[in-house]
């Protein structure tokens, strides 16, 4: 039997940033677009990874991460398939959590909002600026389906690389396409020595703006 990690002793001590209430925006997308590019220029690994937590009906929640896509003036974009089981989750509860987490900073974003699809014109678009074999993919996968082997997948793949492969333009299946997760809260994590980490919050008030508070760590 292995041996016990020692997770317990593992600790880091966070010294790079500050995050002040002065310093930052009054508009939470603003504030998230800068973190963004800021990940962005530090080359942090995958920086517009995101873990989507979703529920089913009864509450039981689900998490997986997910690439963000889009960034509009209502909220969060990404893609996936309808029947999925985060598909299906978020056809039965029609909300869900976003988390960024990027190392390289000492930062974290954490976002939850109402979300719906977007329309089918958006994710018509965002399909095609896709890599052929990625609409292939999103047509070979019965995602979140039990399945015996790869060998199906690849099957499937041939299957309707053959079907299209005399077309110009690969339909977009009717199952897939996206989503726009719409905050009402959003918070910024930045770690800070001692466990005193700064965080602030906005969180969407009754007259359509943000207010924002600190949170204790």
């Amino acid at each position: 039997m292995p041996e016990p990690l020692s997770l317990a002793d593992i600790r880091i001590n966070y010294s790079l940033k500050e995050l002040t209430r002065e310093a930052a925006s009054a508009d939470p997308f603003q504030q998230f677009q800068t973190w963004m590019q800021e990940a962005l220029t530090a080359k942090a690994d995958e920086p517009t990874a995101m873990t989507l937590s979703t529920a089913d009906a009864q509450g039981k929640p689900t998490a997986r991460v997910v690439l963000l896509k889009a960034l509009e003036k209502e909220g969060f974009v990404f893609y996936t398939n309808y029947v999925s089981r985060k598909g299906q989750q978020l056809l039965e509860n029609p909300f869900a959590a976003l988390t960024f987490f990027w190392p390289a900073l000492e930062r974290q974003v954490r976002i939850e909002g109402k979300v719906q699809r977007v329309s089918p014109e958006v994710s018509e678009a965002y399909f095609h600026s896709r890599p052929r074999g990625s609409q292939i993919g999103a047509w070979s996968s019965p995602q979140s389906q039990p399945i015996q082997d790869r060998t199906l997948l690849e099957n499937l793949e041939q299957e309707y690389s053959a079907k299209f492969k005399d077309m110009e333009v690969v339909p977009r299946p009717e199952h897939w396409g996206g989503y726009l997760v719409v905050p009402d809260r959003i918070e910024f994590w930045q770690g800070r020595q001692n466990r005193l980490h700064d965080r602030l919050l906005y969180e969407v008030e009754s007259s359509g703006n943000w207010r924002i508070q600190r949170l204790a760590p």
